[in-house]
């Protein structure tokens, strides 16, 4: 069995790239059975793949019997994007075996995330592979896999700190918020999108009681609802433009594929507001808000990309636990590669016990036609392991006595290893 991955992220590719290849999570399944349809076109069928798609990463987990088909899933992935093979290749990483359980390992824990020991990439993973799992794309060994680097993640954050000075997105971009402007308390906050980034936002911009805090989202129900948490409004996604001269502060983050904050929708607002300033935060993957935005003069636009410098600050402090977490994910490795190499062994073991099945069978069966025929149970349980033993030792005889000098010894030390191992010494 092999495994292999294929990843873009935040250390990789620019963000637009990014923003080619991100999938939102209800895109997941119909993604995943484009993607084993086409293995199966290629002559790789039963492919077992899983994709993990968040702002800062997208990569693709597979597991076949077969060797990876890596150039396969290189271009299928290049294609989805609309870019050139070779573009993606000179963003991307590829990884096998050992080294895909480390990425995901790492990945799980937090170690190759923006924000050093971040828990939400946890909590995406695992809805990535609950979608895997519901599309039919999850087998034993990608399931082991993950399942294992769950465990992993949970051991790294209970025996390490590796989390606890950790800067999240929506700290940072409170922090800037507060650089530019004297006191948040007189600023009136909009976030657009009700998603779990946004959630996260809202609740530390909350804590800072602006004035207001607006909720704009496509399904008007869901935005009132995680607007009554922090006693504020909601409004529908299409009032926005009319709208955004009203805020101080906008934060966005929704799975739209095309921007929902033009240029001249701000530039528009900006005038409106006799150009007072604002501050911008735009945390989607594809983008939420024009580039072009960001060359305004009164508006300050911060990316995914952009917050990066500010959640990285502190991470002297945590190398001690990088070092920690590190040794415990050495250890997970090393457990999954033993079972995945057990996995090829796994066939010949079923071959095994069917073949001892039938002997044990055919023995049974002989010694109740001798019990039968009124034959002495000594008699007869003398014969059930005399065949026994003969159907066992027919193979290994065979060969000892087969093949030229030196194939023959390989096989008597085989043979000695296998059926005249010292047994232990039992206690009394």
């Amino acid at each position: 069995m092999s495994v292999w991955a294929l990843g873009l992220n935040h250390t990789t590719a620019p963000l637009d790239l990014r923003g080619r290849f991100a999938f939102a999570l209800d895109q997941i399944a119909p993604t995943l059975q484009s993607l084993r349809t086409s293995f199966a076109s290629g002559r790789h069928p039963a492919v077992e793949a899983a994709i993990i798609s968040t702002c800062n990463r997208t990569e693709i987990y597979c597991a076949a019997d077969h060797a990876a088909a890596l150039d396969h899933t290189v271009g299928w992935l290049a294609e989805s994007g609309g870019v050139a093979p070779a573009l993606l290749r000179s963003h991307a990483y590829t990884l096998h075996d050992d080294a895909v359980a480390r990425h995901a390992f790492r990945v799980a824990s937090g170690l190759d995330s923006m924000v050093l020991g971040e828990a939400q990439i946890l909590g995406q993973m695992k809805d990535a592979v609950r979608a895997a799992e519901s599309a039919g794309a999850l087998g034993s060994t990608l399931n082991q896999l993950f399942q294992r680097s769950f465990a992993v993640a949970k051991e790294v954050r209970t025996a390490t700190e590796i989390g606890a000075h950790s800067i999240s997105m929506a700290a940072a971009a409170v922090r800037l918020a507060g650089q530019l402007f004297e006191d948040i308390k007189e600023t009136r906050v909009l976030f657009v999108g009700a998603g779990e980034m946004i959630d996260l936002a809202a609740t530390h911009f909350a804590a800072k009681e602006p004035k207001s805090i607006t909720i704009a989202n496509r399904t008007l129900e869901r935005g009132e609802k995680l607007a009554t948490r922090f006693g504020g409004t909601a409004m529908r996604l299409a009032d926005l433009p009319a709208r955004l001269a009203d805020f101080d502060i906008v934060v966005s983050c929704t799975a739209s594929t095309l921007p929902l904050i033009g240029l001249g929708a701000v530039e528009r607002a900006l005038k409106q507001r006799k150009h007072r300033p604002m501050f911008m935060v735009d945390l989607a993957v594809p983008r939420d808000i024009e580039p072009e935005v960001k060359a305004l003069e009164d508006v300050y636009l911060y990316t995914v990309d952009d917050l990066a410098q500010v959640v990285q600050q502190g991470q002297a402090n945590r190398q001690a636990a990088v070092a920690q977490a590190e040794v415990i994910i050495d250890a997970g490795v090393q457990n999954f590669m033993h079972w995945l190499g057990q996995r090829g062994t796994v066939p010949l073991i079923q071959q095994l016990n069917a073949q001892t099945d039938e002997w044990r069978a055919a023995e049974l069966a002989r010694a109740r036609k001798l019990l039968a025929k009124g034959e002495s149970v000594d008699a007869v349980l003398e014969a059930l392991s005399r065949g026994l033993t003969q159907k066992m030792l027919h193979g290994a005889l065979a060969e000892l006595h087969a093949g030229d000098a030196a194939a023959r010894e390989q096989t008597a030390q085989t043979i000695s290893r296998l059926f005249l191992r010292s047994e232990p010494r039992k206690e009394r």
